[in-house]
């Protein structure tokens, strides 16, 4: 049961040049989806054994102490194997809640930030205009009111021309549009379980990135133009001061690998195809399901066996 419980814990580190390629091989939309998904499946798996390895630890609790029996039968390995990996277990799922509720609180603090410096500004078809000289543009998520807007500074319109502009805006209302401000969530919350799910939010970014640009080249009708907003504008903002933090989930148009992103808005538009990444991400994702749900299931039979049932078949 150890070694199963085990699998899942290490299935998440096959992901990261997965996700690499997907994000590289894949349509934007399909591979956001899809690596964000995998993210969010493996995480639960991380969770899901982490709690089940804590088990023989816990039971040595006095509060739970009286139910140590039901598990004595169960054949999970040697005894000092077993203490060692459920403290290993206890460690790991400690250090995970606290990374979370750090990471969390301080995403909190960094979005309320944010709305504050936009409140009472003017809301001119769906965008705030910040009077600020740093070129800066974002997707601002919805608070507990209202809906998401974009946020522009003075700097960044005077540093694009009319038509760059509305390409920016139009990457950053395709953020807005498809929730990419949600998909950052996950990865970034699914990070904070496992260190090779952390090594993947730059491609669940980057694919959040290349499919607004997509959009905003449609929107346009020139990829060419899409390209020249994009680098213009993260030209912009590599020259900008230090300004205050924003939070991870507030997409901008200037983040990411510009580079690679702009040579893809000048090469032709992705094609709908399924990589063969996809298929061996799949496969991970199943096989740290199937791994997980065997060892849940010897578990619940050890059980079965310890309060003198017959195991179900």
């Amino acid at each position: 049961m150890i070694a199963l419980l085990l699998i899942p814990l290490l299935l998440p580190w096959a992901l990261v040049p997965l996700a690499r390629r997907t994000a590289e091989r894949v349509r934007p939309d399909i591979a956001l989806w899809t690596i964000t998904g995998a993210v969010a499946a493996l995480a639960l798996g991380v969770a899901a054994c982490l709690g089940a390895l804590l088990l023989p630890l816990a039971l040595r609790l006095p509060a739970l102490a009286e139910l140590a029996h039901l598990l004595q039968p169960v054949q999970a390995g040697p005894a000092l194997l077993v203490s060692g990996v459920s403290a290993l277990a206890a460690g790991a799922l400690a250090v995970t809640v606290v990374a979370a509720a750090r990471g969390a609180a301080a995403e909190v603090v960094r979005l309320r930030a944010a709305h504050k410096r936009v409140a009472g500004l003017p809301d001119a078809g769906g965008m705030y205009v910040l009077d600020d000289d740093r070129p800066d543009a974002y997707a601002l998520p919805a608070g507990l009111r209202g809906a998401g807007r974009i946020v522009v500074t003075a700097g960044m319109l005077r540093a694009l021309d009319p038509a760059e502009r509305e390409a920016l805006l139009g990457h950053e209302r395709a953020h807005l549009a498809g929730r990419h401000h949600l998909f950052l969530a996950v990865a970034q919350l699914a990070g904070w379980c496992h260190p090779a799910l952390a090594a993947v939010i730059p491609q669940v970014s980057f694919a959040a990135e290349r499919a607004a640009d997509e959009a905003a080249a449609r929107a346009c009708g020139d990829r060419r133009l899409a390209a020249r907003a994009v680098g213009r504008a993260a030209l912009a903002a590599t020259s900008r001061e230090a300004g205050a933090q924003l939070p991870t989930v507030a997409a901008g148009g200037a983040t990411g690998p510009v580079p690679a992103r702009v040579k893809a808005l000048l090469a032709q538009a992705p094609a709908r195809r399924i990589a063969p990444a996809l298929m061996a991400m799949a496969l991970v994702c199943t096989a740290a399901g199937a791994s997980s749900l065997a060892g849940a299931v010897l578990l619940h039979r050890g059980v079965e066996i310890a309060q003198g049932e017959h195991p179900s078949e």
